[in-house]
């Protein structure tokens, strides 16, 4: 009788297709197996790339006259750590009684890249192959992933796209670790009264070393810059409010050389001439009240890196720490799948997005909510709204509770609990409508001179009774203050045209800020956005192209850039400093091949393997463009004689970390 296999990736998946598929399946070593079909699974990666020894044994030995190093045929070998399961995995892909594989590993670029490893090494041509490509681990969406499985074929596109990524970070690992590291290593050990040092370097992780290390330094060169700003006290019976002067047209103060900008002056001394010229006891007059409504839309669903970035945040765990809580959640299917870059649904899911919200009824944290969108009957027209849009979907689509699994909810420790319960929250808050503002802006004049005030009140709740309604840090007079509603109702009251006390004019002293450091969130969300750090949700929605790395990529990067101690993460607060060693190995780097720390054309690589895994280019266009530019890079390097550069660069940091 002929047999289908089923192919995952880890034990616990592969105990979730057998329970799915009802099968009197029997535990053997490595697999299970009943008179129907096997289920096996790979631990993770059980096929490598060989070292370059592996071609030629005296490649093991770095030398400067073997660079660059790029084989015509790749050789790959069993990990043999795993080699027992891998022969497992091929006996049983092999066996004359097995007909049909179906491939059940992750859905993405790297689950795709472990089986092709492993039916490479295995040898499979005469089978049928039909690959499962599933969202979540629900019973419902394993059956019909295996229903609509299509011949593996299909996804030879994004086969190719994955092994090109690894050959890419292979070559140039392999070449500009071993180029820098002969040209640069005893020069950076002498400095450092290091034994020996190798430079690592890769095609992502050098471009985020960079990212943090300019950043650092241009925290490092900045001067503060003192400025004073002008601010009126207007005082009204029980109520007062601030007004700050600015200097628009009609101001004697309007486009002067005294200013810093148009509401602050450059020296303390122009801010006191400006309260003597207005006097200190005097009134001012309602030249505008301007009130208005501003609607504020539910946020757009979490994809990974929004995910990590909040859970860092909120949570002040790294997106490492953030990848692994929401892979838990998603193997014990209490959410879809979470390595997406994805931020809204698929059509298909719209239409039975209310299964999700039935089963959630078993959440307790959620059920309020649960009444409020069935009385509404928001769920119903999801599928016309910003939160669905099947073009914006590359493999899988935004992260969303499935409704199911809350048993294996109870055993989890409060941090998964926490990130779950954000999950849920920004899920519900969609079906929910946008929170409404009243602001009111009012325009003072004493004199020619204008001070400005704006206010505003939470009118309706909407969305924001879902995941809470954002505290204010800020008192700064530029920012919209939160009111209370009866100062509120006072404020809408005014005239224009009213004349009001002046209580006093006071000058404030600002001073310049240094860019923010990178957070583990924030970094995430740079490398996503191809070095932008953008915080604004909406402007980071517009972002078009690829990142750096990808979503299921990026959280190891940060990890290896820590665990090589070219990084360093302060787990209490995730901000992320380079140390001594980085910053030299940025300047190697920078003095060498500096294209590995520009976030653009880093992108650009990983935009490129997006095209082969779309079709648009051939992996053999790629190859020719990636062979290129390592026999470039290395030729360019081997001619170099700068490694007096690198004294000049240590010179100029070292104190930094000896006064720590």
């Amino acid at each position: 009788m002929a047999k289908a296999v089923y192919i995952a990736e880890k034990p616990s998946v592969a105990q979730e297709f057998a329970k799915a598929l009802k099968l009197n399946f029997k535990r053997k070593d490595g697999f299970l197996e009943c008179d129907e079909a096997i289920i096996t699974w790979c631990v993770g990666h059980l096929v490598t790339m060989s070292y370059p020894e592996s071609y030629d044994p005296s490649l093991k030995r770095w030398n400067l006259s073997t660079l660059p190093f790029i084989p015509k045929e790749f050789k790959y070998e069993v990990i043999p750590s795993v080699k027992k399961q891998f022969e497992t995995v091929k006996a049983i892909l092999t066996r004359d009684d097995v007909d049909t594989i179906y491939v059940c590993t992750d859905s993405g670029r790297e689950g795709e890249y472990i089986y092709r490893l492993v039916e490479q090494m295995a040898g499979i041509t005469d089978k049928d192959r039909r690959r499962v490509w599933i969202d979540s681990q629900t019973e419902e969406e394993i059956l019909r992933g295996i229903r609509e499985a299509k011949d593996l074929s299909a996804y030879d596109a994004l086969s190719d796209s994955a092994y090109l990524r690894a050959k890419e970070d292979y070559l140039m690992g392999i070449n500009f670790s071993r180029l820098l590291t002969l040209k640069y290593g005893d020069s950076i050990s002498n400095l450092l009264g290091n034994k020996y040092t190798v430079v690592s370097v890769g095609r992502v992780m050098t471009c985020v070393l960079g990212m943090v290390v300019r950043r650092e330094r241009e925290i490092r060169q900045f001067v503060k810059t003192p400025f004073y700003r002008v601010l009126s006290t207007v005082a009204v019976d029980d109520h007062s409010f601030d007004g700050e002067w600015r200097a628009v047209e009609g101001s004697r103060y309007f486009e002067s050389p005294k200013l810093y900008k148009e509401n602050g002056f450059k020296k303390r001394e122009d801010a006191e001439d400006l309260i003597a010229y207005l006097g200190s006891d005097s009134q001012c007059k309602i030249l505008s009240i301007e009130k208005k409504k501003e609607k504020k839309n539910p946020p757009l669903l979490f994809n990974l890196a929004e995910l990590q970035n909040e859970c860092s945040k909120r949570f002040k765990i790294s997106p490492d720490e953030t990848l692994k809580i929401a892979q838990t959640l998603y193997e014990s299917k209490l959410i879809t799948y979470p390595r997406t870059n994805a931020r809204v649904l698929s059509t298909a899911v719209a239409k039975v997005i209310g299964k999700n919200l039935a089963g959630l009824n078993k959440y307790p944290a959620a059920k309020e909510f649960l009444q409020e969108i069935s009385a509404a009957a928001t769920h119903k027209s999801i599928a016309k709204s910003r939160y669905v849009n099947d073009k914006q979907i590359e493999d899988h689509y935004a992260i969303i509770p499935t409704g199911e699994g809350f048993s294996n909810l109870d055993s989890m420790n409060p941090t998964a609990k926490g990130v779950y319960d954000l999950i849920v929250k920004r899920f519900l808050s969609i079906f929910y409508p946008p929170a409404v503002f009243q602001k009111v802006a009012i325009t003072t004049g004493i004199k020619e001179e204008q001070f400005f005030s704006s206010f505003k009140v939470l009118a309706e709740e909407g969305y924001l009774k879902v995941v809470g309604v954002p505290s204010q840090k800020s008192d700064d007079a530029e920012e919209d203050a939160e009111a209370d509603k009866e100062f509120f109702e006072w404020v809408q009251s005014l005239k224009k045209g009213a004349v009001l006390p002046v209580k006093e004019l006071t000058i404030k002293e600002g001073e310049t800020s240094p860019p923010k450091r990178y957070n583990s969130g924030s970094m995430i969300l740079a490398m996503e956005n191809a070095g932008q750090l953008i915080e604004d949700e909406e402007l980071r929605s517009q972002i078009k192209g690829s990142g750096i790395g990808t979503s299921a990529t990026r959280a190891e990067i940060l990890k290896k850039l820590f665990n090589i101690n070219y990084l360093s993460l302060n787990k209490k607060t995730q901000i992320i400093t380079p140390t001594l060693l980085g910053e030299m190995i940025f300047d190697v780097v920078d003095n060498s091949i500096t294209a590995l720390l520009n976030p653009e054309l880093t992108a650009s690589w990983e935009k490129g393997l997006t095209m082969v895994a779309d079709g648009t280019i051939t992996a053999d266009e790629y190859m020719t463009k990636l062979d290129r530019f390592i026999v470039n890079k290395t030729t360019g390097v081997k001619g170099l004689n700068n490694k007096y550069v690198l004294k000049s660069c240590y010179d100029q940091v070292a104190d930094v970390y000896q006064k720590r």
